[in-house]
């Protein structure tokens, strides 16, 4: 007897009417201490779909880890720092041009001032080489790929002045480090750079500086790739914002923005514009409920906003009063709006830079919160995601075979029906987490007249 089958597809957790919905945050997963603790930088993605970054703390040694997960928040710890090799990894990881990973450690290494390492996909770890202070000491930022094949960077501390405010440097594939310009403290220059320099197109390497300028409360800079630098910018520590942490991100209209720690008219941090010409602009204050004190750089999104977290502030407080940070978007017109307000139990206090997946959510990490308070790894979905469609249905003697579109990332449920009138949906199978465009099962029929079908995408 042939079977007729009729398909009907719905989306799980959206009606109808809703024209944008709200985004969706889940915890991917919650460091425990062994695991890594504490992760302070943000996630890359690597071309197999996973995601790569370090912890601070936490391990076989409490030196830190270099950890893996999947999009699905199955986790893995490649690699185990033992100060030998760094320790306290604070900065994330940067993919250059041979598809391995490159980074630094805080600390460890022969000077206990930090070291550069390079990771590979398949599980190599190569301690490439030690800060020696005159060189540069403890970095924080991320490395970033430069025009020349080079990596450039930022250290706290060290360089080759006297008065060792930090440095940028460029870092050859290889490991040589070389200092491109030394800040001494308290400088008018600025001093102590805890921020990542990004590369115009003009070949010009952008930064901040936490300390140092005309008033003390940091500088914006640009330097030449051989060391040639202007000052652009110092903050006066009012309105216009104090003591930028993060670096530098260039919007989609050319500019770059930024933000501050401090200042601003509320006191709690800022966001800002700057022209490549040096043309500065106070876009956004923070007001502690909406977060305060962004440490992290922005990341320019598809949609040519920008999108960033604040280490405090928020709508949930601990006993102190203290938010614990906010994830938000800020258009380059200067509409701000907040999107999550961490809870403690969901994380607190987001210190790395966010970053969008291949499947267009934003993922990214806090240092604190989480089950065990040891930091956490979560995904944003801004958007709700293409609803699910039956691509083909083939049968064979008594199985049927059931193909349909997917998003990598997303889990899904195939259920059946024999009647529309009543609510008896029965699963077929167990969920099934994409890992491609389409998805399949299969299906034991038996002799009714018609069976509907329904593929549920699962919050």
């Amino acid at each position: 007897m042939k079977l007729p089958v009729t398909t009907l597809i719905l989306l799980s957790g959206m009606a109808a009417s809703c024209v944008e919905a709200s985004p969706v945050f889940t915890t991917l997963i919650s460091f425990a201490g062994i695991n890594g603790a504490n992760p302070k930088s943000g996630l890359v993605q690597s071309a197999d779909g996973d995601f790569y970054g370090t912890t601070e703390y936490g391990g076989t040694n409490n030196y830190g880890t270099l950890f893996r997960v999947t999009p699905s928040g199955s986790l893995a710890n490649p690699v185990f720092f033992n100060h030998t090799n760094g320790a306290g990894p604070r900065a994330g990881l940067t993919k250059g041009a041979d598809g391995s990973f490159y980074g630094t450690a805080y600390s460890g290494g022969a000077q206990n001032a930090g070291t550069i390492f390079k990771f590979t996909t398949n599980g190599v770890f190569s301690m490439l080489a030690s800060f020696a202070n005159t060189n540069g000491a403890y970095p924080i930022a991320d490395l970033v790929p430069g025009q020349d094949g080079n990596f450039y960077g930022t250290t706290a501390i060290g360089g080759t002045n006297i008065n060792s405010g930090g440095a940028v440097i460029k870092v050859a594939p290889s490991g040589v480090v070389t200092p491109v310009v030394s800040f001494s403290t308290g400088s008018t220059n600025g001093d102590s750079l805890y921020g990542r320099v990004i590369q115009t197109a003009d070949g010009n390497l952008h930064g901040t500086t936490y300390y140092g300028g005309v008033h003390g409360f940091g500088t914006l800079f640009k330097t030449t790739t051989n060391g040639n630098l202007t000052s652009l910018y110092s903050f006066g520590g009012a309105s216009d914002g104090a003591n930028p942490f993060a670096g530098l991100v260039q919007g989609a209209d050319g500019y770059l923005y930024g933000s501050t720690y401090n200042g601003g008219t509320n006191g709690h941090g800022t966001l800002f514009r700057l022209a490549t010409n040096g043309v500065f602009s106070t876009l956004f204050s923070f007001g502690n409920t909406n977060g305060a004190n962004p440490q992290a750089a922005l990341v320019s999104g598809p949609d040519g906003a920008l999108y960033g977290t604040t280490t405090s502030g928020g709508l949930f407080t601990n006993a102190l009063g203290q938010g614990y940070g906010t994830i938000f978007k800020l258009t380059t017109n200067s509409v701000f709006t907040s999107l999550v307000s961490f809870a403690n139990t969901n994380g607190a206090g987001p210190q790395g830079t966010l970053m969008f997946g291949v499947d267009g959510n934003l993922y990214g990490t806090t240092a604190n919160g989480g089950s065990n308070d040891l930091g956490v790894v979560f995904r944003l979905s801004l958007a709700s995601p293409t609803p699910p469609v039956f691509q083909s249905i083939t049968k064979s003697a008594n199985t049927l075979t059931l193909i349909w579109s997917t998003l990598a990332g997303q889990t899904y449920r195939i259920q059946s029906n024999t009647n529309l009138s009543t609510t008896n949906w029965s699963n077929v199978g167990s969920t099934i987490l994409a890992t491609n465009s389409t998805a399949t099962i299969s299906d034991i029929v038996g002799p009714q007249a018609q069976r509907f079908y329904r593929a549920l995408l699962l919050p």
